[in-house]
């Protein structure tokens, strides 16, 4: 639970009392890999931290599988909209390594919340945060060229390429493999 904290501490300095409700209540889980996290029509019940792993949401789009985004060791992982909304989810979430995650239940997170204010502000931090990642990953999408994106995820995720089949990767960047291959045969 140590990258948990550290990560959470970094944000706000957590009181002794969180600390040891945060100790009771996160729940640590080594999955393996393509575990599905989430499924289309599941609300999503559990917010995830990342201690080792890469994890991706993705959805079929007129039958494609269109990876949204990749998480890796440090980030938390949350179909956002199903979590926040109590809605079913109308994405995948799965796992592309054996990993190892903390969790909590959305009912545990509004329990956390009510009882320690200095972990509202913690939350608040994490929602803008990975707000502006995702205007930005959609900022680029519309605005950067396949060469440019691709300079970017690179520049962002380095060992992307250990982690993650090219098909995933290249759906990311709203690429064909093909295409994918030719601009790493250009690097």
């Amino acid at each position: 639970m140590g990258p948990f904290l550290q990560v959470c501490q970094a944000i706000c300095p957590l009181s002794e009392g969180l600390q040891l409700a945060l100790t009771q209540l996160v729940r640590r889980e080594e999955l393996p890999r393509r575990h599905q996290l989430l499924q289309p029509g599941q609300v999503a019940g559990r917010l995830y931290f990342v201690e080792r792993g890469v994890v991706r949401g993705y959805s079929l789009h007129e039958g494609k599988d269109v990876s949204a985004w990749f998480m890796r060791d440090g980030d938390f992982v949350v179909s956002i909209l199903s979590f926040f909304s109590r809605q079913p989810s109308h994405e995948y979430v799965e796992l592309l390594t054996d990993c190892v995650l903390w969790s909590l239940s959305w009912e545990q997170l509004q329990q956390l919340y009510r009882q320690f204010p200095e972990f509202n502000f913690v939350g608040r931090v994490l929602t803008e945060r990975y707000y502006v990642l995702s205007e930005q990953r959609a900022l680029n999408l519309r605005m950067l060229s396949a060469a440019e994106r691709y300079q970017l995820l690179l520049r962002d995720f380095p060992a992307i390429f250990q982690h993650v089949p090219l098909k995933h990767i290249a759906s990311h960047l709203g690429l064909t493999p093909e295409t994918l291959s030719r601009l790493r045969a250009r690097a």
